[in-house]
């Protein structure tokens, strides 16, 4: 099974993403602590080497985006996931529904956070951010 998709131009991350093929990344929504203790957080850390203490950046086959401190807080992160990425073309990011579980946004408070990724090639965005852009 794919982890990404191609829907009319977008390029759209799987909902389930159990496995990861070579050079894909797992974005997912953490705290500045790095406590990785539930959610898709949780999942990073057990299957994909999210590393325990670290609330931001690149560990393992993981991207960690604090989601817990606030919009604000939530959209510097964005941005230096963004020039990660623009860093790393040989990359390919997969964007779960960050901030939208436990943090408690709606897809429309996070999903305008990544509009500059929508032109990056090597990141895939969740359906539902997809939906409210």
């Amino acid at each position: 099974m794919s982890n990404t998709n191609i829907i009319n131009g977008r390029r759209v991350a799987s909902d389930r993403i159990a496995t990861l093929g070579e050079n894909e990344i797992f974005v997912f929504g953490s705290n500045i602590q790095g406590s990785h203790g539930g959610g898709a957080a949780w999942y990073a850390y057990k299957q994909f080497g999210a590393e325990w203490g670290v609330g931001e950046g690149l560990t393992g086959r993981t991207y960690a985006l604090p989601t817990m401190e606030g919009t604000t807080s939530l959209k510097h992160a964005v941005d230096h996931f963004i020039a990660c990425a623009k860093q790393h073309p040989e990359l390919t990011f997969l964007v779960t529904a960050v901030g939208c579980g436990i943090a408690g946004y709606r897809p429309d408070e996070v999903a305008p956070l990544f509009k500059e990724a929508t032109s990056l090639e090597n990141v895939f965005l969740p359906q539902i951010f997809w939906d409210n852009l």
